[in-house]
């Protein structure tokens, strides 16, 4: 393969286009600028921009992408082979593929003769003829040349005949890359090697790469199979993002490689999980959690014996240490705790908690009568560390409640409803009584609680609310059922979860609320 790296696999990333292609991931052309430029940084050796011509977008990126000062990633253009039964120098296609100006053009074929037959509609021969002219006529004009052969695993169980032959077409032509693509996303890791290593045994000394698909939730162990065989680069996008249920998660694959197989592939892997965050906020998607590697919950750890272990040896339940992928361990409090997962969290928050002493049994034994009736601390370190401050007496209640009351009318007439709030409320005995309107009753009341304070508390206006859900409990119980709420509040500098339970949502709503305030001020008063 040309290249000046020596790495020995590539990291090929196509989430500016087969990312796109995924429901709900959609970018801007900002957007893709700035990724692109982020990936650079992170250290992959090729960024696939999209597809010249197939849209007003992908022709203004390439046009903009001129501009970038890629330090160490080749810029790539995506497209397919000249159509059939036209010259390859007056495709259209082929002709946009050049005027994108990359070093590299990605190119895809047919490997299997159902699509050769039934979906292009040509000849076998001709099929091959597209490609080799096509990736020939591209080399001629001095592109590295990266050849998709699409479907080719679907094509060789077909007929490995017919497979390898479409695949050599790409070879004489003179492709850089041969990367075989599982574009269904059906094939299993052994048919994988199976195929790989007759693949290499067909064309001695040829840089084979893969391209797989999720959609039996292999992609990622497809694209290790392929590495054990022999394959030079990989190919995936950040997030797992592509059509149907996404493409090979670079963000799994990375770490296998570098930490897994030995095979260094970026320089800085600690900088994985700011990339995939990055990736999400820019499209505009939720993290998901789960996430191996860089996931919230990848390191978190619940269960009392499991943390027990933990605090005592960390790898004795983590297969690698968080912070080599920029994570970090996490410890849950819930009804399946035991005291160290107290203590710890305990110790993050400079509380002194000795293990086997009654505070830490009161905290432990109230943390899970509160889960019983529905509280879920997981998400809300806020309130729980409001509840330890209680437990252990380290905490000064910085307003007491007298009362509140909501209000919502719907008036015929067509004026705009209105939603009203009062609270009343004493500090240090002196009374304050406010009434507010909002979006939405929680809104009233969140506006009437900080009107309320601001005379005593004045540095309240630095709390925002950045995120609030409503789950309900006990969904059989309809609308009389339980509703934990989770609230999520900010400084601008820093994050808190606090949640409230009870049958009665703007209860849930207002305990939650007021936790976030109350936290905030246990804190700036110290």
């Amino acid at each position: 393969m040309n290249a000046t790296s020596p790495k020995a696999v590539r990291l090929y990333d196509t989430t500016l286009r087969d990312g796109t292609q995924g429901e709900g991931f959609q970018l801007s052309l900002l957007d893709k600028l700035r990724i692109a430029e982020r990936l650079d940084v992170f250290g992959v050796d090729y960024i696939e921009g999209g597809w010249p011509g197939s849209n007003p977008k992908d022709v203004e990126f390439f046009q903009e992408a001129k501009k970038l000062t890629l330090k160490h990633a080749k810029l790539a253009a995506f497209g397919s082979t000249r159509r059939a039964d036209t010259p390859v120098a007056e495709d259209a296609q082929v002709k946009l593929l050049l005027a994108a100006e990359t070093p590299v053009v990605t190119i895809f074929g047919k490997s299997w003769a159902l699509h050769v037959t039934e979906v292009l509609r040509t000849t076998v021969e001709e099929n091959r003829a597209m490609i080799r002219e096509t990736v020939a006529y591209l080399k001629q004009h001095g592109r590295e040349v990266i050849y998709d052969a699409e479907h080719f695993f679907d094509g060789y169980k077909d007929s490995p005949e017919h497979a390898l032959a479409a695949l050599s077409a790409a070879a004489e032509g003179g492709a850089d890359c041969l990367v075989l693509c599982d574009t269904n996303g059906g094939t299993l890791p052994s048919e994988v090697m199976e195929i790989c290593a007759a693949v290499m045994a067909h064309l001695p000394g040829a840089a084979v790469g893969i391209h797989t698909h999720n959609d039996c939730e292999l992609a990622v162990a497809n694209a290790i199979a392929a590495v054990k065989a022999g394959a030079v680069q990989v190919q995936g996008t950040i997030n797992g993002y592509g059509e149907r249920t996404g493409n090979c998660n670079l963000t799994s694959v990375i770490p296998i490689l570098q930490l897994k197989m030995g095979l260094p592939v970026v320089p800085e892997l600690e900088k994985l999980r700011e990339l995939s965050y990055f990736v999400d906020d820019v499209s505009n998607n939720p993290h998901f959690a789960r996430a191996a590697f860089v996931g919230r919950t990848a390191f978190a750890h619940k269960g009392g014996m499991h943390v027990n272990a933990v605090q005592k040896l960390a790898r004795s339940y983590e297969h690698i240490v968080p912070e080599t992928v920029g994570n970090e361990q996490n410890i849950l409090v819930s009804e399946l705790s035991g005291q160290s997962n107290i203590l710890i969290k305990a110790e993050q928050l400079g509380i002194p908690l000795e293990k086997g002493s009654a505070e830490a049994k009161a905290v432990l034994q109230r943390v899970k009568e509160l889960e019983n009736e529905g509280y879920a601390f997981e998400a809300a370190g806020g309130s729980l560390e409001l509840l330890i401050r209680r437990e252990l007496g380290n905490y000064r209640k910085p307003f007491d409640l007298k009362e509140f009351h909501t209000s919502y009318r719907q008036y015929r007439d067509g004026h705009e409803p209105v939603c009203e709030a009062t609270v009343k409320i004493h500090v240090n005995d002196v009374p304050e009584y406010t009434v507010a309107e909002g979006q939405g009753v929680v809104n009233a009341l969140d506006v009437a609680l900080r009107r309320a304070l601001r005379p005593f508390y004045p540095e309240i206006e630095r709390v925002s609310l950045v995120d609030y859900k409503v789950r309900i409990i006990d969904g059989h119980d309809a609308t009389a059922a339980k509703t934990r709420v989770l609230i999520v509040s900010s400084d601008g500098e820093e994050n808190w979860g606090t949640v409230g339970v009870s049958e009665n949502i703007i209860e849930a709503s207002w305990i939650a609320l007021v936790d976030g305030i109350d936290l905030f001020l246990q804190r700036a008063r110290g």
